[in-house]
């Protein structure tokens, strides 16, 4: 058998790299939530979600608007969220991210963060609902601290993204 010159490995190994990078970081930030953190409610901030925003909103031509679909079965399947949930909510953030591309024309980080605390707190208000956590001010008091952890560690999810993006486009 021919054995491959090493640029030529890379250049088979290169398609790979770019696809799996982004995809497995989701699933990998989707998994951390599952490792022992011990509070009376929920602190950690929804990671894999937060991963697939930052991805979207910096690369939006890596991912067809149906990757909601898998990325969101896993989520559910660690987080202990009720199966199909993550599945439904991020697919509609992905059409929701898509009809906004569309509509705005320029878009700088105070925007984009904006945006995405907005896909955040939607997504963790109707996760509670489809919990069924409570009445609707039992909710809003125990999603905020996740709510606020999410928010401020956006630019860190954002930045995480971004030196992914870097490292899987370099040879």
């Amino acid at each position: 058998m021919a054995r491959l010159l090493p640029a030529e490995e890379t250049l088979i190994a290169l398609p790979v790299k770019m696809r799996l990078v982004p995809t497995l970081s989701v699933l990998v930030a989707s998994a951390l939530v599952t490792l022992p953190f011990d509070a009376a409610f929920p602190m950690l901030p929804p990671l894999g979600f937060m991963m697939l925003i930052s991805w979207r909103m910096l690369r939006a031509d890596i991912w067809p608007i149906w990757i909601g679909i898998p990325l969101g079965l896993f989520d559910d399947l660690v987080s202990g969220q009720p199966v199909g949930s993550a599945v439904a909510l991020w697919t509609v953030a992905m059409l929701a991210m898509e009809a906004i591309d569309r509509r705005i024309v320029w878009r700088d980080f105070g925007i984009d963060w904006l945006l995405a605390a907005t896909a955040l707190f939607v997504y963790l208000l109707a996760g509670a609902l489809l919990a069924r956590a409570g009445d609707m001010m039992q909710i809003l008091q125990l999603i905020f601290p996740q709510l606020a952890w999410s928010a401020m560690l956006l630019p860190p999810a954002m930045r995480v993204a971004a030196m992914l993006d870097g490292w899987r486009r370099r040879l």
